[in-house]
């Protein structure tokens, strides 16, 4: 893949910081919270996933082919045998030789940046919970191997996995419902179209930007539901070490609170971008640090 990049280590986790800190607000908050080591290595994590979304949600996108995609997993291939092919993967490639991280979830999200190539809807839950888990649930994965278990029994870590596959999810359905107009000016949809169907409202209704009781009625179920995976992603954090558990509910609670503005903009989210204001985020800091003592 050619030469390895003249950056020192250090340099290379600075440009996964800044990476973080400009694309991830609220994140790059929770983060902050982790020891040194731990959120250097969550950087070098997002700024690959970042860096792998681009690919078909930036400026780039027009001209990514199945080609760019097979030469990204190629690139990653590379990071994992110690050979990066760019600066920032110099610092992916030191975070998968210090922690026990598979491969596997971050082809998973490849894979899901393929659908995003050939798909502009989904048909049911079933084909959207696919496309969360590969973009977002796999990011859970990988962050669960940085953060690691306090558990040790298999059961207990297998049903903290998939919590946090969960939190993942959850909050890929929450970016989706954040960005529903700004997908629709893209074309996109990426509600159920069957769910749609089930409150009566159209895609030329949601392309237009209609708000109206069956909208109204349409968003109340889409909140219920990432609401619920939030809830199921709670289960797993005590099985956190604990150092991880005060970053990870940080992160939790402010991401849900994106449900609750929503609700508060009544659900006007076509030219209205919820978000969480700062200094709700920073009054959330130690109630999660409540949390992580107590559960």
């Amino acid at each position: 893949m050619g030469m390895r990049p003249s950056v020192s280590l250090s340099e290379a986790y600075e440009m996964c910081r800044c990476i973080t800190a400009k694309y991830a607000k609220t994140f790059y908050l929770g983060t902050m919270l982790m020891s040194e080591a731990k959120r250097r290595a969550i950087w070098a994590l997002y700024a690959w996933c970042r860096r792998t979304d681009e690919l078909v949600d930036g400026i780039q996108a027009d001209t990514t082919t199945p080609q760019t995609l097979a030469d990204w997993e190629a690139q990653l291939e590379s990071a994992f045998s110690g050979s990066p092919a760019n600066a920032p993967d110099v610092a992916l490639a030191d975070t998968v030789k210090t922690y026990p991280i598979a491969i596997q979830p971050f082809k998973d999200m490849i894979a899901g940046m393929r659908m995003d190539l050939n798909y502009d809807r989904y048909h049911t839950y079933d084909d959207l919970y696919l496309y969360c888990y590969r973009v977002a649930g796999t990011v859970g994965l990988m962050s669960a191997a940085v953060m690691g278990f306090e558990a040790t029994d298999p059961a207990t870590v297998n049903a903290a996995t998939e919590a946090a596959i969960a939190l993942g999810v959850a909050m890929q359905l929450t970016n989706i419902l954040r960005d529903i107009g700004e997908d629709a000016r893209r074309g996109r949809i990426y509600l159920p179209l069957e769910e749609l169907q089930k409150f009566n409202y159209t895609e030329k209704d949601l392309l237009n930007g209609v708000v109206d009781d069956r909208w109204v009625g349409l968003m109340r179920f889409q909140i219920e539901r990432a609401r619920n995976m939030y809830e199921q992603a709670e289960k797993g954090v005590s099985a956190l070490c604990r150092d991880a558990r005060w970053p990870v509910w940080t992160s939790l609670i402010l991401y849900r609170n994106i449900l609750n503005i929503i609700e508060k903009n009544k659900y006007e989210v076509f030219g209205n971008r919820a978000y969480v204001p700062t200094p709700n985020k920073i009054a959330t800091i130690p109630w999660a640090w409540l949390k992580a003592q107590t559960s």
